[in-house]
């Protein structure tokens, strides 16, 4: 089973809205979400991010907390999907070498952190067509677990 972690600055707005939007839509795949800072560090799911949940009928797991990648999760996770490119730089200097290449961008376009821009409903319709957008690659990948291109 393929092992994905979605990661944002804090973990509370983007990645666990990634992480039960993509298990709302399947469970083919361990998912969980990290944060690269400690900022945040324990806190719950930002009430914005609770709010969108409640309101698209996502299932969420009330107890979940924000915790920040560790070297562990380098080496457990198969993707480690940054959120924004500000993420994504932050993975690559956290990362041991060895590692680098399970870092992947979440989408061609960064998604914006609602934590500044108030917006929750724009990440939220991100999030979904980016959770779309993986489900379909992962689908998509070969028996040796490298990501086929469909034609």
């Amino acid at each position: 089973m393929k092992k994905i972690a979605f990661v944002c600055l804090g973990n509370i707005c983007r990645s666990p809205m990634a992480e039960f939007v993509m298990k709302s839509l399947t469970d083919k795949y361990e998912i969980q979400s990290r944060a690269t800072s400690s900022w945040e560090h324990g806190n719950p799911i930002h009430k914005g991010t609770q709010g969108i949940f409640r309101s698209h009928g996502v299932p969420y797991d009330t107890s979940k907390t924000s915790q920040q990648i560790s070297k562990n999760d380098f080496e457990y996770f198969d993707y480690i999907i940054g959120m924004d490119e500000s993420n994504l730089a932050d993975l690559y200097q956290m990362c041991p070498q060895d590692q680098q290449d399970k870092i992947q961008a979440f989408a061609s376009e960064s998604v914006p952190d609602p934590w500044y821009t108030g917006d929750f409903e724009e990440t939220y319709d991100r999030v979904l067509t980016g959770c779309q957008a993986w489900l379909s690659r992962l689908e998509n990948e070969s028996e040796n677990g490298k990501y086929k291109e469909t034609l």
